[in-house]
């Protein structure tokens, strides 16, 4: 019995430690079980603490996405309202066109410049008012500038538009200036007005930094039948981009070009057709110039030019103001040109007439052809090799050195005409240029 109560007491000191060991493993598991609850407490906390932090965020930015929208509100009910003044000013002023179908619409491109806008419709009004229901008068603004807002529609005389543009600018390329490309977007708008919305069949183009000469609206009226008759010619301008006074002498001269003038301009109808859908993104004037759009179809354009460009601040910051734009001679003489003929300008005719004052131009060689011409009487012909002999050539005389897509400004069949020395005319002929117009090379 005594043996039995030994072995019993033996076996409970292996249960006393089991016990032992249990309990403090049970305790330690307690421990960190408490640790990690108070960790998992501590990061809940956290996590409401951020939670709230983040819905405080929100309900700002809840309180500025209501103020944009109640603003974004505003500016369309003011939008809608500016939209119905100007749809109510065009309504009243196409009353004022009469009946009688006119020569074309004429309208003037503007945005920010309300002292030039004014300068600009001065000179217009002064040859336009006795021709109003020949050629209705627009103001087309791009923006919501409000002196040129006002000033525009100070005038009883003229129709009002406005291009509100939203959409954001992507230039194609970094640095780009956004302006040319807003500039696209505005002319395309306002030429589907006119086309389109009001109908006319010719529209001409000035900006807000031109005058224009006493004959201007005759011209475009003469130039209007060519333009008809002929679907050789793409447009007429009023330009000549070497009219600086001392390459200019006769005001009834007219010529063909390969090259774009622009710079007050008319087109048809059915040519806008044909550009609307494809108008460039921006640089208009230059996308017109490339042949796989004016292909091969030419321009008119005045030896003397019709308006005259006092622009020197705009989109452009004075590029070649000084230079090609200040010395521009403004036609002051009033031709009739109803009494002219001007069908030497068909493209029947004008090849052979072109190559007939061409033929009697004496021809000068030389690294010295300048010095030449200058004393030779009558016409002179200097013949170039390629566009690098061209502008050394150009930059002797002080025309425009310029091409674009293999064409000389001013240029017909690769020939530039300008005066020098008063009347006096000197040819830059390009390399096959007397081919093309069936003149042999003596």
């Amino acid at each position: 019995m005594a043996k039995l109560a030994c072995d019993f007491r033996c076996l409970l000191i292996p249960a006393a430690v089991a016990f032992f060991y249990i309990q403090m493993r049970l305790f330690a598991t307690q421990s960190e079980y408490a640790d990690r609850l108070a960790s998992a407490i501590e990061s809940e906390n956290h996590c409401a603490s951020q939670m709230r932090l983040l819905i405080d965020q929100i309900s700002t930015q809840q309180g500025r996405i209501v103020a944009f929208e109640e603003e974004r509100k505003r500016r369309d009910e003011e939008c809608s309202q500016l939209k119905a003044l100007v749809e109510d000013l065009e309504r009243k002023g196409l009353k004022r066109v009469v009946d009688k179908i006119p020569v074309a619409a004429v309208v003037i491109m503007a945005c920010n410049r309300a002292d030039y806008l004014e300068r600009t419709v001065k000179s217009i009004l002064k040859y336009q008012t006795s021709v109003a229901s020949k050629y209705p008068l627009f103001i087309s603004q791009d923006g919501s500038h409000p002196e040129v807002r006002s000033k525009a529609m100070s005038y009883d005389q003229l129709i009002y538009m406005q291009h509100i543009d939203s959409e954001p600018v992507h230039p194609d390329r970094p640095g780009e200036l956004i302006a040319y490309y807003k500039i696209a977007r505005h002319y395309k708008w306002a030429l589907d007005q006119l086309f389109y919305k009001h109908n006319f069949s010719r529209v001409i183009i000035l900006e807000d930094d031109m005058e224009i000469a006493p004959d201007f609206f005759d011209y475009f009226e003469a130039a209007a039948a060519v333009l008809d008759k002929d679907k050789s010619i793409m447009a007429v301008s009023s330009w000549n981009d070497n009219g600086q006074k001392q390459f200019v002498y006769d005001p009834y001269a007219l010529y063909r070009s390969d090259f774009f003038p622009g710079l007050g301009w008319m087109l048809t109808k059915s040519i806008w057709n044909e550009l609307s859908p494809k108008w460039p993104k921006a640089y208009w004037d230059d996308w017109l110039r490339l042949k796989e759009n004016h292909k091969g179809r030419q321009f008119i354009r005045p030896e003397v030019c019709r308006t005259y460009n006092f622009g020197e601040h705009g989109s452009s910051l004075g590029q070649f103001f000084k230079q090609y734009l200040e010395p521009i001679k403004l036609n002051d003489v009033q031709v009739d040109w109803k009494s002219m003929d001007l069908s030497y300008l068909m493209e029947d005719k004008y090849p052979t007439f072109y190559a007939n004052i061409l033929k009697n131009a004496k021809p000068v060689y030389g690294n010295d052809a300048v010095l030449k011409a200058y004393n030779i009487e009558g016409d002179v012909r200097i013949q170039y090799k390629d566009q690098a002999d061209f502008e050394r050539i150009a930059s002797q005389f002080g025309i425009f050195e310029e091409w674009k897509d293999g064409i000389p400004r001013t240029a017909y069949k690769g020939i530039v005409v300008f005066r020098y020395q008063t009347q006096r005319r000197v040819f830059l002929v390009g390399p096959d240029s007397l081919s093309q117009l069936g003149i042999e090379d003596a």
